[in-house]
């Protein structure tokens, strides 16, 4: 019989849109051809999933691997290798490089150094700034773009828009949801006299406190319903942005990350340090519990890790010297098996936080859910498994993790792109494959 298939998924447990199911998946020309009782003796290869659960590939939208510029802390080569080992098929990396992506030159660079280089399916988003407001439009279209981000508040890099008018051109210029990152530039600086002078890094939630968010992304809203342009707000962290976003469905979607769901203050600056220190911070555990209940609501779209090296040695600088950001492509999805198995989420939830709620969001092209026609893309975990997060395991360039000696239950054991079998049982296989996401058409600007 003639070999009709490239790779075929037997024996798990599928993730499909009817639900779980036992079933055999196969795949011909990086596309799924196939879900059912299939014959293995079709397949070139074959990948046994006995005892293991296949998940559409999952998709991290907010990474920031530092090519160009600071590759001493992370590239794309290391990022997307990390990624794969955990279990991420594709990530939307961030435009705050040195050089910042903001024209089609600098995204037509990074889609060069990611040729031959990346081990996963990747997408490179626009930077929005003063000068190249008008032409985000184009911008947002190009291939290989997955959108455009604003800063409003400072964080790492130079990337800044928080003047009213810039901000009323970016959100009037194209049709794509915009990323955000909501914080009030006037209040930081206003706060930042709090710990000029030197602090604890404790105080990181004390400057960067709960109205800073709170100002920015109401004054988000009210612009972007005046603009009639979608937004999606990330990593939010507070109780009291939740009923704001909620009440805006029609224009707004959230993220929220994996380090926000599991850390807490003070506690988590008691044991860790600056090592815990990201923009915007972790707070309290009664927002961390107001994030959960938002994704038992549903109101939480999507989650992202946020990835975002620095070396230990610069982590160690005296705060608030100390930069903020921390590794997580590779832990995100153990941590959201742990909590799985913690009963905080069912498998249909862990889905659409990392897989389907990506692909509506930004309306990714054939991927982010298991069936016929789109990308064979799968992560395979053992629900069941208890692991540790080990030093050895760690793949980015930075070298160290929050979560290092953080047992839990649930762990990625294999990772598929396009029907190629990248990682299997902690083992990179092949090289790297990686190709730029595909999107969809744009849609209509949002009534306003």
């Amino acid at each position: 019989m003639a070999k009709n298939w490239d790779l075929i998924i037997t024996g798990g447990e599928v993730f499909t849109p009817s639900g779980l199911v036992a079933a055999d998946v196969a795949v011909a020309d990086g596309r799924i051809a196939d879900i059912g009782a299939l014959d293995a003796g079709r397949a070139d290869e074959v990948l046994d999933a006995k005892g293991l659960t296949v998940l559409p590939g999952v998709i991290d939208t907010q990474v920031h691997f530092r090519e160009p510029g600071l590759e001493q802390k992370e590239d794309l080569e290391s990022g997307t290798r990390a990624a794969v080992m955990g279990g991420v098929t594709a990530v939307f990396e961030m435009p705050n490089t040195s050089p910042a992506t903001i024209d089609a030159a600098a995204l037509n660079e990074k889609l060069t150094r990611a040729e031959g280089r990346a081990w996963c399916d990747h997408a490179f988003f626009i930077g929005a700034a003063a000068e190249n407001a008008e032409r985000l439009g184009e911008l947002e279209r190009l291939p290989g773009c997955c959108g455009v981000k604003i800063f409003m508040g400072s964080s790492t890099g130079t990337l800044l828009v928080h003047e009213e008018d810039v901000l009323r051109q970016v959100l009037r210029h194209g049709h794509r949801r915009v990323a955000v990152h909501s914080e009030d530039e006037a209040r930081l600086r206003e706060r930042f006299e709090l710990i000029r002078e030197g602090g604890k890094v404790s105080q990181h939630p004390e400057w960067r406190d709960v109205e800073t968010a709170v100002r920015s992304t109401k004054r988000l809203l009210r612009l972007a319903r005046e603009a009639g342009r979608r937004i999606h707000v990330l990593h939010v962290t507070t109780a009291e942005e939740v009923p704001l976003l909620a009440a805006a469905r029609d224009i707004a979607t959230m993220e929220v990350t994996p380090q926000h769901l599991t850390l807490a203050a003070p506690y988590c600056y008691e044991e860790l340090g600056s090592l815990a220190q990201m923009n915007p911070p972790i707070r309290e555990a009664r927002h961390r519990e107001a994030l959960w209940e938002a994704v038992r609501l549903g109101i939480v779209d999507v989650i992202g890790s946020d990835h975002a090296p620095h070396s230990r040695e610069e982590k160690q600088a005296p705060y608030p010297r100390s930069p903020s950001g921390m590794p997580g492509v590779q832990t995100l999805l153990p941590l959201l098996l742990d909590h799985m198995n913690a009963g905080r989420l069912s498998v249909e939830r862990l889905v659409d936080l990392t897989s389907t709620g990506a692909q509506r969001i930004y309306n990714i092209a054939g991927k982010g859910r298991i069936a016929v026609g789109y990308d064979g893309d799968f992560t395979l975990v053992d629900l069941n498994a208890k692991r540790t997060v080990e030093h050895d395991w760690l793949q980015s360039k930075c070298d160290w993790s929050p979560f290092e000696g953080k047992p839990v239950t649930g762990w990625p054991m294999a990772t598929v792109i396009r029907g190629h079998v990248a990682m299997r049982d902690g083992e990179l296989l092949g090289g790297p494959t990686g190709r730029p996401v595909r999107f969809t058409e744009t849609l209509p600007p949002a009534a306003g």
